[in-house]
């Protein structure tokens, strides 16, 4: 018999969408110089980009990519919030501080 915790759902896939979507409004640049910008800005692409593909995935039934972009989306927030590139205002649930 399956555990509820081993099967991937619509609701757990929602789940992670929204909890992704708050640390994306949560977490802010810091000031930077020129290349370092670049490379958040970088860094967040891939964010929104893997974000908008959980979203794709999960609207199409394949809730197993969903799954996995939805939490590349969340590591490329939560990297940036702790090499120092973005702030995530001592959120120690949304994010790894420093």
């Amino acid at each position: 018999m399956l555990e509820e915790n081993n099967v991937i759902t619509r609701e757990k896939v929602q789940k992670y969408i929204s909890i992704t979507s708050q640390a994306r409004k949560k977490a802010t640049p810091v000031k930077m110089d020129d290349e370092n910008s670049v490379r958040l800005e970088s860094m967040m692409r891939m964010c929104d980009d893997y974000f908008s593909d959980a979203k794709y995935f999960m609207e199409n039934g394949d809730m197993v990519r969903a799954f996995g972009a939805i939490n590349y989306a969340h590591a490329w927030i939560d990297a940036a919030v702790r090499i120092g590139f973005m702030d995530g205002h001592d959120d120690d649930v949304l994010f790894t501080l420093p």
